[in-house]
């Protein structure tokens, strides 16, 4: 059984969190996938190909990504290297204070390439990442012609 986990599961969206895959077979070859809709509903996503150790798990921030949307060792690559399915397109989170993003991760066999929704993940989780931290108050700043917000801490 493939396990994908992040810690932790739960984090501000500045903050670095672990992914790692366990349960594969030794040298491996996978593809190990992030993606999210945003508020608009456009897709973004990134991946990144990975041979398993030998005991059969994948840590991006041990292990060197052999290609994909980056190479080398970055362990928030996934995260850092989202892309649009749509040209053009930029990811920004309009209701920081309301809902995270919600990043789904996927690992699957060999070198996925597309996005065959026939294709079943070996095994997947999920990543929230806030962008207001507990007991942040968002105060709206409307003075002459500057628009804003200001974020106090508790």
């Amino acid at each position: 059984m493939v396990e994908v986990t992040v810690t932790p599961q739960s984090s501000l969206s500045d903050r670095p969190v672990q992914i790692r895959v366990r349960g594969l077979s030794p040298s491996q070859l996978v593809t190990l996938r992030a993606w999210l809709k945003d508020e608009q509903g456009e897709c973004f996503q990134s991946r990144a190909f990975f041979r398993a150790d030998g005991a059969g798990e994948v840590d991006p921030g041990l292990h060197a990504a052999l290609g994909g949307s980056y190479s080398g060792v970055w362990p928030m690559g996934l995260f850092w290297f989202l892309q649009p399915d749509t040209l053009f397109r930029r990811l920004v989170k309009r209701d920081v204070a309301g809902s995270p993003f919600r990043v789904r991760l996927e690992v699957f066999d060999g070198l996925c390439l597309g996005t065959d929704p026939r294709e079943q993940p070996l095994g997947s989780c999920e990543a929230e990442r806030w962008y207001l931290g507990p007991g942040v108050q968002r105060v709206p700043v409307r003075e002459g012609r500057v628009r804003g917000a200001l974020f106090l801490p508790p």
